[in-house]
């Protein structure tokens, strides 16, 4: 379990864990939009610097973060070489055969890079300092005004906790079948494209199934607890403002406020 970091949380008392839950959902989304703006080399920078002090106040080792970029490498390095090599902006800084690699393209990959790095820490630091019955009363007051429409807010954050929650039991899950068909003589890196694609079978049914049997037993767990969807219900746990919270959402108004004048003077 300790392979599989992205969406577990990690037990603690820091400055990030004290936080309130809905501070910290709404300053994730707050700063997902922001990476995004075209706010240069330096507003990276800041953004990284803000990153890496939110990663310091939490007392997450940095490897932990390290650990949850794994998964994402490839997708990382497939954006990467898709990018070089289609993009044609700027002047040639590279040239073999027909291949050309355009200035342009090398400053976008790298801020492609740079942004998916951001929204992968944000949300590791988000989830491994965040309970996952916090996180549910965080979303649920956050879209209470939906309320007013009938939307079923508390499902809704329900939903959303149990699937960031089965994320590190679904990783752990796929890895316990490869090892076993391991096991059984299943090569899942060596053998022809059809052998590949019969070992990814062998690896996705089993999954389906354990991933349908633990939504079952979830499902059997609730209606045994007399849970009704859309009933109302009374909280033991009740989210309280603090001063901290305060301090820490000013900061974010401020990186806002600082990425977004950078951007516009761009």
């Amino acid at each position: 379990m300790d392979s599989v970091v992205f969406g577990q949380y990690l037990p603690g008392n820091s400055f990030m864990h004290r936080l309130d839950p809905r501070l910290k959902i709404a300053g994730l989304i707050a700063l997902l939009i922001l990476v995004f703006f075209d706010a240069g080399f330096l507003g990276y920078a800041i953004i990284g610097l803000y990153v890496i002090a939110c990663l310091i106040s939490s007392k997450m080792p940095a490897k932990r973060v390290v650990k949850a970029m794994k998964p994402m490498l490839f997708m990382i390095a497939f954006l990467a070489i898709f990018n070089l090599l289609l993009l044609k902006t700027g002047h040639v800084i590279f040239k073999f055969g027909f291949l050309k690699i355009y200035s342009g393209a090398v400053s976008q990959t790298f801020y492609i890079i740079v942004r998916l790095v951001l929204i992968i820490s944000l949300t590791t630091i988000l989830t491994a300092t965040t309970k996952p019955l916090d996180l549910t009363l965080g979303l649920e007051h956050l879209m209470k005004p939906l309320k007013k429409v009938s939307f079923p807010t508390h499902e809704v954050a329900m939903m959303i906790s149990i699937a960031l929650r089965f994320i590190p039991t679904l990783l752990e899950e796929t890895q316990r079948i490869m090892k076993a068909q391991a096991s059984r003589g299943v090569d899942f890196n060596e053998g022809s494209f059809k052998e590949k694609i019969a070992a990814i079978i062998s690896l996705i049914i089993p999954l389906f199934i354990s991933a349908f049997q633990r939504a079952e037993d979830l499902a059997n767990a609730m209606e045994s607890r007399n849970y009704i969807p859309g009933a109302p219900r009374t909280r033991y746990h009740e989210l309280k403002w603090r001063s901290a919270d305060t301090f820490a959402l000013i900061s974010v108004i401020a990186l806002c406020a600082c990425i977004i004048t950078m951007s516009i003077l761009r």
